[in-house]
C-alpha cells in the first residue's frame, strides 16, 4: 500500500527519439532535471531518456533510515526510502516508460548529495536498476558503509560511477569530514567484486556545478 502523503512528486520526462534507448531516473533537490538533459546534450551523451523526479520530502524519502540532523540547526533525517523508493517502482515508473518509444534497453538510477545516497542504497532494495551514479553522494550517511559492507545487491549492478568535490571532506563537522574516506572505501570494495566503477574527484566544495557533474556521471554510465 502506497502511503497517500507520498503521492505528491512531480516527474519531468525528456524522452529519446529512438526505440530502446536507456533511461535514466534522476531525484532532484529542486527541480534541475532540464539543466541536467541539456548539460548532458552539451558534453555528447549518447541517446538516452532522462526521468527526473522532484516535489521530494529530501531528508525523509532520500534516507535510508532514521539519523540525527548532519548540521547544528538542521533537521533530522526520518528514513523513508523504503516508502519512497516502492511509488518510484509502482507508480512512477510505469507512468513515465508510458511516455518513452519502446521499452528501455536498460534502467539506471542517478542522484547528487543525498540523492547519491539513495541511487545505491536502491540496488539493495530492487532489481530494477543495473546502473548507478553517485554524484557527491552523502555517503557519510551513519551505518551505511557497514551496511554496504554486510547487505548483497539484489541485482549486481554493470556498473557504478562515484564523483566527489576535493573540498568536501576538508570540514569541522565531524560526520561530514568522513565522507571521501568513505566513498573511497565504498568503491573500493565494489572494484575488489569486479564490477566497473570509478572514483572521480573534481575541484570545489559540495555545492559546486552540481549540475556538470551529474550530467558528467550520467555521461560515464552511459559510455560503458
Amino acid at each position: 500500500m502506497i502511503d497517500p502523503t507520498m503521492e505528491k512528486k512531480n516527474e519531468s520526462v525528456f524522452p529519446a527519439t529512438f526505440p530502446g534507448a536507456p533511461v535514466i531516473y534522476l531525484n532532484t533537490y529542486s527541480n534541475e532535471g532540464q539543466k541536467v538533459y541539456e548539460a548532458a546534450q552539451a558534453v555528447g551523451c549518447p541517446p538516452f531518456s532522462l526521468v527526473a523526479v522532484s516535489d521530494l520530502d529530501w531528508n525523509r524519502d532520500m534516507a535510508p533510515w532514521d539519523s540525527p540532523a548532519a548540521f547544528k540547526n538542521g533537521e533530522p533525517f526520518t528514513g523513508g526510502a523504503d516508502d519512497y523508493l516502492r511509488l518510484l517502482v509502482e507508480e512512477i515508473i510505469p507512468r513515465a516508460e508510458k511516455e518513452l518509444v519502446g521499452p528501455p534497453a536498460w534502467r539506471g538510477i542517478a542522484g547528487y548529495s543525498l540523492a547519491g545516497l539513495f541511487a545505491l542504497y536502491t540496488i539493495y532494495q530492487t532489481d530494477v536498476f543495473s546502473r548507478v551514479g553517485c554524484m557527491s553522494g552523502s555517503l557519510w550517511f551513519p551505518g551505511f558503509k557497514e551496511y554496504v559492507f554486510s547487505h548483497e545487491p539484489k541485482r549486481r549492478p554493470d556498473c557504478i560511477y562515484f564523483s566527489l568535490g576535493d573540498k568536501e571532506a576538508k570540514t569541522r563537522n565531524p560526520v561530514l569530514k568522513t565522507v571521501q574516506e568513505k566513498t573511497e572505501e565504498i568503491q573500493t570494495f565494489y572494484q575488489n567484486k569486479g564490477i566497473d566503477t570509478v572514483f572521480q574527484l573534481n575541484p570545489g566544495n559540495h555545492f559546486a556545478q552540481g549540475i556538470e557533474r551529474t550530467a558528467a556521471g550520467i555521461q560515464w554510465l552511459l559510455n560503458r
